[in-house]
């Protein structure tokens, strides 16, 4: 037999087989152990040793595993490129607007989403967007996948006011496309207000304290204007009035300690800041007569600070009485409906029972001096 020398079986381990296809690779394998056995008996345990026969392996699936990439990247590649010449040849039979290219828009921009190309698919997305608004006019549901696309595109990407202003969109389109006692229309409210709340409690757009607390009460009224319509709906059950009154409530927790913890002086006061006041002295006249000369001035209000202490005061009394309010509301709602499971009995329960804890924490730090 063909004795195989140290240099000959190194370079068996060593040698590159990156073009080589999972069968052939296997193959190798086989060949290059044989050969490191063969070399074992032939140069001696002590410069065998030299050999990381494990390191060898690592090595070959490292670059097994980069040669699957780099196909999966190639395949990508053609992918992407077949399905925009498709978007080119339909663009050319049937015209820009096309309502058979809001299919292949939407095909594109998924494969963009697929290899993390965000900015690309935000930007066929929108495209899909304005056929579809050519084609079913400026309300309608074929939009709303769409604008969810764009909404998870964008958030990939932390584009946070562009996404607040595709969660208006959305929410705007749901409500005239569906009446307020569907269950469309309650998904589109529940998803408009989760969404908001998580603006709020992560403030994401960095608001100062007076675009904070605006935003959360326009929420909280959101909330308030929703289960108003909702009551007058004859085929509205309570159980599905659930999800917007814990929303309405943990708006207000959101907002109720904001307040708590922003200083006073961050306040309207009830009072006005500032008083005139006329203040005179004795002044000789260039004849010399001794005369009183008075003048209006502007001086601070000494009751304007604890107006201020006043002003944050009924802010938090108005947000812990809403609180309770929607607690007093789960609460009928738990007494008295019959639509409720053992199950969801047993989470509301919890629920009210956790929403009470948090507004009497908040009750006792309202009374509490260091919050002004």
């Amino acid at each position: 037999m063909k004795r195989i020398s140290n240099n000959t079986a190194k370079s068996l381990i060593n040698k590159p087989w990156r073009i080589l296809p999972c069968a052939a690779f296997a193959v190798y394998l086989v060949v290059a152990f044989s050969a490191l056995a063969e070399a074992q008996e032939q140069i001696g345990d002590e410069e065998f040793d030299t050999f990381d026969t494990q390191e060898a392996i690592d090595l070959a699936e490292v670059d097994l595993r980069n040669e699957q990439e780099r196909a999966h990247e190639a395949e990508l590649a053609r992918e992407l490129n077949l399905r925009q010449q498709a978007i080119d040849e339909m663009q050319g039979n049937q015209g820009i607007y096309s309502v058979q290219l809001q299919e292949a828009y939407g095909d594109l921009a998924a494969l963009y989403v697929e290899i993390e190309d965000y900015e690309s698919a935000i930007k066929v997305y929108t495209d899909a967007l304005q056929i579809s608004r050519i084609n079913t006019g400026l309300y309608s549901d074929e939009q709303l996948p769409i604008i969810v696309c764009l909404i998870e595109s964008n958030s990939q990407l932390r584009n946070w006011e562009e996404t607040d202003n595709l969660h208006e969109l959305r929410y705007h389109i749901s409500s005239r496309l569906y009446a307020p006692g569907d269950l469309a229309y309650l998904e589109a409210a529940e998803n408009y207000g989760s969404w908001k709340l998580r603006l709020l409690r992560q403030n994401l757009l960095d608001l100062g304290y007076r675009s904070y607390s605006r935003n959360a009460e326009d929420l909280s009224d959101f909330y308030e204007r929703l289960l108003e319509n909702l009551a007058v709906q004859e085929n509205t059950r309570p159980k599905n009035l659930i999800g917007i009154i814990q929303g309405k409530s943990e708006t207000d927790l959101v907002l109720a300690r904001a307040i708590a913890s922003t200083p006073y002086t961050a306040f309207e006061g009830t009072v006005s800041r500032y008083l005139n006041q006329q203040r005179c002295r004795n002044v000789r006249s260039p004849s010399g007569q001794v005369v009183r000369e008075c003048v209006n001035v502007q001086v601070e209000n000494p009751r304007y600070r604890q107006s201020q202490v006043d002003a944050k005061q009924l802010a938090m009394n108005r947000r812990t009485r809403e609180v309770q309010e929607s607690i007093d509301r789960l609460r009928q709602i738990y007494d008295q409906s019959s639509d409720l499971g053992r199950v969801e009995r047993a989470e509301l329960e919890a629920q009210i029972a956790e929403m009470q804890t948090q507004a009497s924490q908040l009750l006792r730090q309202s009374r509490s001096r260091r919050l002004f």
